[in-house]
């Protein structure tokens, strides 16, 4: 097992709810803002970046997964929805998080795709980390649009 690391990045509050977010290094600065009636809904809230997260890391290890076997998936297209409501106690909560990846090639022109699809979630730090606490589906298709897991 591999040595933790430590991630840092900075939030600055420009005005109301919107928050600079400075993740170092020269990559640019993120504006995120909470949508109406909170805020103006200026940048992406805190669900839009935690599902571009889990749709990121997901599609990448599946991409990560996909050239291991030297395979081109011709591009890739990801939605990742996430279903807001109250919990029990009444508090707004991601309640479940669907993430749904399009591959530009049919499953046929792609080698060892049942190994791949088989362990690929596995290696994604941030979803399956979310999906600890956040029941989770992955869905992933082919050019054809045939659900292949």
């Amino acid at each position: 097992m591999s040595e933790a690391t430590e991630h840092l990045v900075t939030l600055r509050q420009r005005q109301d709810y919107q928050f600079e977010i400075e993740y170092g290094g020269g990559r640019p600065t993120l504006l995120a803002d909470e949508p109406p009636p909170l805020g103006q809904g200026a940048g992406p809230s805190p669900v839009q970046m935690l599902l571009g997260a889990v749709g990121d890391c997901m599609s990448s290890s599946l991409l990560f997964a996909l050239r291991k076997f030297r395979n081109d998936p011709g591009g890739m297209r990801t939605e990742a929805r996430a279903n807001v409501g109250r919990n029990e106690a009444g508090r707004l909560r991601v309640l479940h998080i669907d993430v749904s990846i399009h591959l530009g090639r049919r499953a046929a022109e792609l080698q060892h795709l049942e190994r791949i699809l088989g362990q690929f979630e596995a290696f994604c730090t941030v979803g399956e980390s979310v999906r600890a606490g956040i029941p989770t589906e992955i869905a992933v298709y082919d050019a054809d649009g045939t659900r292949l897991q």
